[in-house]
């Protein structure tokens, strides 16, 4: 019994069909094994490692595509935005190679066709024997395919799309931007949802017909269930209601594709653990971190620590949370991924880590890692809203715990700024998290506000007055008066009289750069 490869470049090519990508020059066959996903940089030395895809951004004309395949010679292929200019030298140069040049539609973003890449060349790692009956899921929604004479998708409980068939450009522009996009966009979800489909779907066991609008075909699905456990649902576009026969084919490959799904799932769990793991161990440090960091196959050397976190959690579907911060975590790898082959990230706990090498250059290792999160947190979008904090940069893997307890502080930052889509590194925000740590301290030892500041706060208690608030202006203005009492709209002169009546009570010495220290640590740590 043997076991198949990864992935072949034919059999992705067969698995996304021509509506993604299309061959333009090929070497010949396209048995070639593709081992990874690759985005160029023009500015930087192409680091491909043999059967890998590059995702050639910005490349345009025949010149731009046989520069590239003589400076990634080793790759499997190289993919270029259509319409691709192919003249007789990049023939030449195809045929020199061995690459094949490959063009990607139009509609597709490149954050698009890396996932799709990547979720097919993990698909392929899960595979079991060439010889199970089950075979993989793209193989089993071309089967269905087949049997239902219809394109099909097979989804997972969040509307994510597992799997598809080829033939998907015989359906509507709504089933081709669900397949690019490998998720149900939300107006589809909701008007499924108000036609009351969802609902019947998920509550019948057998395959239901669903009329759709007039610019769409009609679907007919079935729900993928483990008992009662709604593990997802096939969708197939037609043209009129499935015939008896072709109902019962539908709802059998319901039960084959449960089986797939409940083996995909313990494995990729069992495999997500174990990178969880293993990333946590290095990010602990002690004695296991190198053995774990060489499982991981990741940098030991000159790394940071990214901390990422989504500020929209599911609390009401657990699953659906649960799914979200998976899938933002894989798209965090990718991300780092392509920023150097020895980076990896892991969920741990509802936080996904990273670990970053860089590279000495003229930027600080610090401030260029947020720069990388910054661009994540773009790419990424108002679909995943998150957070990202940076540690500083760990010489050794000795000191990745630190950057690890940078990268949390930084993190937390952010969570009490109440912001979201933003990334910061630790060093900028060092004092905030100090005061968060003293805040701790106070908190558990149920500490309170003393001396000056807490006979403030209890005559403004008492009084329903506002000298701690006036207070606070004074020493944010840096003792400018007219600056303080506009801050809080009131007349200097009432500003004076009120910053003279706080001295009185309080007997604060505004003169005594000590004194006005200690009362703005207080107001910080303990709040007005």
């Amino acid at each position: 019994m043997t076991t198949r490869p990864r992935a072949s470049l034919g059999r992705i090519l067969q698995d996304l069909g021509s509506t993604v990508l299309d061959v333009a020059a090929a070497p010949g066959d396209l048995d070639a094994e593709v081992t990874g996903v690759h985005i160029y940089d023009p500015h930087d030395e192409p680091m491909v490692a043999p059967g890998g895809i590059v995702l050639a951004v910005g490349v345009r004309g025949a010149d731009g595509v046989r520069a590239l395949l003589e400076r990634a010679p080793r790759a499997a292929g190289v993919v270029v935005k259509l319409p691709v200019e192919v003249d007789e030298r990049v023939r030449a140069a195809v045929t020199g190679t061995g690459v094949a040049v490959l063009g990607l539609t139009r509609a597709a973003s490149w954050s698009q066709v890396a996932a799709l890449l990547r979720s097919l060349l993990a698909e392929g790692d899960l595979d079991g024997p060439e010889d199970e009956p089950q075979g993989d899921l793209f193989s089993l929604a071309n089967a269905v395919c087949a049997l239902l004479d219809a394109p099909v998708t097979i989804e997972d409980r969040s509307s994510r799309v597992l799997a598809f068939s080829g033939r998907q450009d015989e359906a509507d522009p709504g089933r081709v931007e669900t397949v690019l996009g490998r998720q149900v966009p939300e107006r589809y979800r909701r008007m499924l949802d108000e036609r009351g489909a969802l609902k019947e779907l998920y509550q019948s066991r057998d395959p239901i017909h669903i009329e759709l609008p007039a610019d769409m075909l009609d679907r007919a699905a079935v729900a993928v269930r483990s008992g009662d456990e709604i593990l997802g649902s096939i969708w197939a576009a037609v043209g009129e209601p499935l015939t008896e026969q072709r109902q019962r084919a539908l709802a059998d490959a319901a039960k084959i594709v449960a089986l797939r799904l409940l083996r995909d799932r313990a494995g990729a769990d069992a495999q997500r653990r174990l990178r969880a793991d293993l990333l946590s161990t290095v990010l602990a440090g002690g004695t296991g971190a190198a053995e774990a960091a060489g499982r991981l196959g990741i940098a030991t050397q000159r790394l940071c620590v990214l901390a990422a976190q989504l500020t929209d959690q599911q609390e009401g579907d657990p699953a659906r949370g649960e799914s979200d911060r998976q899938r933002f975590c894989d798209a965090l790898a990718l991300h780092v991924a392509t920023i150097h082959p020895k980076a990896a990230a892991a969920l741990v706990g509802s936080v996904a880590y990273a670990v970053l090498p860089l590279t000495a250059g003229p930027e600080d290792e610090e401030a260029r890692a947020v720069r990388i999160a910054q661009d994540f947190l773009a790419r990424v979008g108002p679909r995943h809203p998150a957070n990202i904090g940076v540690g500083r940069l760990a010489g050794t893997l000795a000191q990745a715990s630190r950057s690890r307890a940078d990268a949390d502080r930084a993190l937390r930052v952010l969570r009490a700024r109440g912001t979201s889509g933003q990334a910061a590194g630790y060093t900028d925000v060092h004092f905030e998290s100090l005061l968060l740590q003293v805040a701790d301290v106070a908190g558990a030892e149920e500490q309170t506000p003393t001396g000056p500041y807490q006979r403030l706060l209890e005559h403004d208690r008492e009084h329903g007055s506002e000298l701690a608030a006036t207070l606070r202006a004074y020493l944010d203005a840096f003792g400018d008066v007219n600056a303080a009492s506009a801050r809080v709209h009131v007349h200097a002169n009432t500003f004076r009289y009120r910053l003279k009546r706080l001295v009185e009570i309080s007997g604060l010495d505004l003169s005594d750069p000590e004194a006005r220290l200690t009362v703005m640590l207080q107001m910080r740590i303990f709040g007005p």
